[in-house]
């Protein structure tokens, strides 16, 4: 090869290649757009135009709201949203506090006993608890029908304390010895030096943990009343059995669940992380790549 020869992958494609990958990113492109666009036509479809269309709408030609006011003037609803928001905020700020002092307490060498719970913990990622144990332990702790028994059993991620571990055994070890030489201890090396140094990692792996909070809804089966269910537990219960739900308080069922509910349920369980992911995703491949490259 030359010393003017490039190598291919720096060659600039050729036509024939540039418009085969425009045709391959816009036909990813609709696979994710078109069923999305579906789903929020249906849900502002009327109930009759649903029906007269075999059950799915891909434009309304009378778009209401009722299907929302259906479901949000229930109370159900209302109630389940403010149930995920809630646990998905405190879990996810507990997760990431929790995760940071163990992955960095881990990372730093010659802590004592540093090994045996990385081991621990890292035993726990190959073999995971079954449900049985995880209900008994639930049950034991006085946490059933507790919204924190969303949040204790999964409140540190393996793959998580893994990528941040590796993250902050990439900064420089120079930072911390200049730290140190200037009285700083753990926890302001911590705060003042390793924090401000992570942002794109802790953006990933707080993502992780609101995405993990936000549509979990098997636990919610297992451990809280239908009254105290998660938004996503209310998802299922709408779409996949089909039915409504039905109050504790009053001991009436809600809306039977036609599509346009349906629809407009998940539409109201999707919308707040498609908002949020757009500020994270620059933040997304550095942070996964470096904390993975350097574990």
């Amino acid at each position: 090869m030359s010393a003017h020869t490039r190598p291919g992958w720096m060659e600039k494609p050729k036509p024939v290649t540039q418009a085969a990958k425009i045709l391959a990113l816009a036909a990813v492109v609709l696979l994710v757009c078109v069923p999305f666009l579906v789903i929020l036509s249906t849900s502002l479809a009327s109930q009759r135009e649903v029906i007269a269309n075999g059950g799915w709408v891909l434009w309304p030609q009378n778009p209401t709201l009722k299907a929302y006011e259906d479901i949000l003037d229930g109370g159900i609803v209302t109630q389940a949203l403010g149930v995920s928001a809630g646990v998905t905020v405190i879990g996810t700020l507990l997760s990431l506090a929790c995760t940071v002092t163990l992955a960095y307490a881990l990372s730093r060498p010659g802590v004592f006993g540093g090994k045996p719970v990385l081991l621990l913990v890292l035993f726990t990622f190959l073999f995971p608890p079954g449900m049985i144990p995880s209900f008994l332990l639930v049950k034991e702790l006085g946490l059933l029908d507790s919204y924190t028994s969303l949040v204790l059993p999964v409140l540190v991620n393996v793959f998580n304390l893994v990528v941040l571990r590796g993250f902050f055994q990439g900064i420089p070890e120079e930072l911390y010895e200049a730290a140190r030489l200037d009285g700083a201890g753990d926890w302001r090396v911590l705060w003042s030096v390793v924090l401000p140094l992570s942002k794109a990692a802790l953006a990933v792996v707080g993502l992780f943990y609101a995405v993990a909070y936000w549509n979990s809804w098997f636990y919610a089966s297992l451990y809280l009343e239908s009254d105290n269910w998660p938004l996503q537990q209310v998802l299922r219960t709408y779409v996949v059995a089909g039915s409504g739900i039905t109050d504790t308080t009053t001991g009436e069922a809600t809306v039977n669940a036609p599509q346009t509910v349906q629809m407009a349920v998940l539409v109201i369980a999707t919308v707040p992380i498609l908002l949020v992911y757009p500020f994270l995703q620059k933040y997304f491949t550095k942070g996964v790549l470096t904390g993975a490259i350097k574990s």
